[in-house]
């Protein structure tokens, strides 16, 4: 037993009080003349007897009475040891997108939040974060209609960030019992290498179980061939449960252009095709209708026409290679001699190969550092017989680069950077049997760029990176045969095709998205990008022919958005969710050492509830001293 006000027992001293009262009591007798005692010797000896055992019980009332009332006044009470302490609770409420699976009809997420409601005490202060929220030091009645109110997240904080975060809402006072209460589906995705129990404190683990993990994504779409005047939309969809098929319906706009269903294999993989015109703007919707998730199942993206990209070739050189790289239907290539040259066109280009100048004109070296300081992007493939100092005085500007000697010796170009965004895709594997192409002469080179392709002897042929590529040697055929090996389509297609970031037919919401738009825009314009009320300015830079756009997680909705100059609609550009929740595999909770597991919500508050109970027992120690008041009364009168 336990008292609220251990101090106020000093007052059982008062109880020395009606001891020395029944002990030293003090009496006066008074003489009374009989004419004979021998009757009374029998009443008085009864007499005495009645008065010593009514003197004791008056004594023993009378204690126990004075015993109740300082004990009801020190709040006696029974109580585990953690009820006495001071308790902190952080709750973790996981809103991914795979807390959309149902159990009972009801999303897991809005599962969680009514049980929360229900079983929170109203009293209990606590914070609680989501995987983008937070609630810090509430009540659940304070918070009731903001957690009606979560709407889904794309973010998915594995455990041990959930841990780590969680942390950092407790206070330092050691004193205290931290309690860390994670409610989620516990997806297999949120697990982590190293999930480490936190260092004093109690970590709850309450596991949302959907009834069925039947679902059915649509996982991606891409344009997979282009014939005259059509494209082949190709979408992959996968499937978790037993389900053998589903429609699969394309809209462009609003409007229900095709359907068809899509059949799932045995490791629940199915492919649809679409045909779609090849000129033809379409803003499209991809739609399936199922059980399980529901952020899975719509997937947008538009197809645009395509611009073309802006090339030129500056030289007397045969470019004939460049005009069979540089097709009409995606480039618009010109060849100029140094002589024929207008520098006013030179903005205006996306990508200017200098193609074998003898020398550098300094009025050009001024422009083309103006180019590239302005986005444009730049190749030098350097003369067999190249005046230096003209070449040098440009590339100083591009990593310190400076051609050095001429170097008259056959060299294999055997050395390919496959991790480099030039060659990032050309190849499905490294290769080492290739029909490497050779040059006989090259210059010596001294540069911070790193190499894309070198000779045996690791000396580079090619180097460069972000917009600016360097050649050390003549690719003529007199000089080498890279114009005939097989790198030559990839290297200056990809050189081309990188000059200006065009829109693929969908982005990812969540990743880096870097694009190009072909436009000049007036003093003080900006793009926005909009959605059906929705207005954001995204981070971008304005160039004499284009402007570059940048989204970095900013954007949280999918859906098709327009890019706009005022209210002119210049592109639109579409973004889906990632998949990685659409996989309907869990983790096994009792596994992860250092939590403890809890059936559900309200088992997990019930038993926390029973740790804070305290039985007070003062109300019956008041019951006790009213009762010896009455026995005192009942002891007065029938004991004489």
């Amino acid at each position: 037993m336990q008292f609220k006000y251990p101090e106020l027992l000093w007052a059982l001293l008062l109880l020395l009080i009606p001891i020395f009262i029944h002990l030293f009591q003090l009496r006066k007798f008074q003489k009374t003349p009989f004419t004979n005692v021998k009757f009374l010797k029998k009443v008085v000896a009864e007499s005495r007897r009645s008065n010593t055992l009514k003197k004791w019980l008056l004594l023993l009332t009378r204690l126990l009475l004075l015993t109740g009332l300082v004990l009801a006044f020190a709040q006696p009470f029974f109580a585990e040891k953690s009820a006495l302490r001071e308790k902190e609770i952080i709750v973790y409420l996981d809103d991914s997108f795979s807390m959309q699976a149902k159990k009972e009809g009801t999303p897991l997420l809005d599962d969680a939040i009514q049980t929360l409601i229900r079983s929170v005490p109203k009293d209990q202060r606590f914070t609680l974060f989501t995987n983008e929220q937070v609630f810090r030091d509430v009540t659940i009645e304070g918070i009731q209609n903001q957690l009606l109110a979560v709407s889904y997240s794309s973010k998915q904080l594995n455990l041990e960030e959930i841990f780590l975060k969680g942390s950092t809402f407790f206070s330092q006072d050691a004193a205290t019992e931290k309690n860390l209460i994670v409610l989620s589906d516990f997806q297999t995705r949120i697990a982590s290498s190293k999930t480490d129990s936190l260092i004093g404190t109690i970590t709850h683990l309450v596991k949302m179980t959907p009834d069925k993990r039947d679902n059915v994504s649509l996982d991606s779409a891409f344009i997979a061939t282009t014939t005259a005047g059509n494209k082949e939309l190709t979408a992959l969809l996968s499937a978790n449960g037993a389900i053998e098929s589903t429609p699969v319906s394309l809209f462009n706009n609003d409007t229900l252009i095709a359907k068809t269903s899509a059949g799932f294999n045995d490791e629940g993989k199915a492919t649809v095709n679409f045909t779609l015109p090849e000129n033809e703007r379409v803003n499209g919707k991809l739609t399936i209708s199922d059980n399980g998730l529901s952020y899975d199942n719509q997937l947008y993206f538009n197809l645009d026409r395509k611009e073309k990209i802006n090339a030129l070739s500056i030289g007397s050189a045969d470019a004939t290679y460049l005009r069979r790289i540089f097709t009409d239907d995606e480039f618009q290539f010109d060849n100029f001699p140094l002589s024929n040259l207008n520098y006013s066109d030179l903005a205006l280009q996306n990508l200017i190969v200098l193609n074998e100048l003898e020398r550098i004109p300094t009025s050009l070296i001024t422009n083309l550092k103006s180019f590239t300081e302005s986005g444009g992007h730049l190749v030098v493939i350097p003369a067999d017989n190249c005046d230096l100092p003209t070449y040098n005085a440009l590339l100083s500007g591009y990593f310190s680069t400076n051609l050095v000697q001429k170097i008259s010796a056959e060299q294999d170009i055997t050395n390919i950077s496959f991790s480099h965004p030039l060659y990032r895709d050309v190849f499905e594997k490294q290769v080492s049997n290739f029909q490497y192409p050779k040059v006989s002469q090259y210059y010596g080179i001294r540069t911070n760029a790193p190499k894309l392709l070198a000779f045996q002897d690791k000396s580079p042929f090619l180097v460069g990176n972000d917009g600016v590529y360097i050649f050390t040697g003549s690719i003529a055929p007199k000089n080498s045969n890279f114009i005939n090996s097989p790198l030559i389509v990839p290297t200056f297609y990809n050189m081309g095709i990188n000059s200006l970031k065009l829109p693929v037919i969908y982005s990812v919401l969540g990743e880096q998205v870097n694009l190009d738009i072909s436009t000049v825009l007036a003093k003080d314009h900006i793009l926005k990008v909009t959605k059906e009320g929705y207005e954001f300015i995204p981070r971008q830079q304005s160039m004499p022919n284009k402007v570059t756009l940048t989204f970095d997680g900013s954007l949280n909705e999918d859906g098709i958005y327009n890019i706009k100059d005022d209210d002119r609609i210049l592109r639109n550009l579409s973004f889906n969710h990632q998949r990685k929740e659409s996989v309907l595999t869990y983790l096994a909770t009792d596994q992860l050492q250092g939590s403890s597991n809890s059936p559900s919500i309200t088992a997990l508050f019930e038993e926390m509830e029973k740790d804070n109970r305290i039985t007070e027992l003062w109300k019956w120690f008041v019951i006790l001293a009213l009762s010896m008041l009455f026995v005192e009364i009942l002891i007065q009168k029938l004991i004489r």
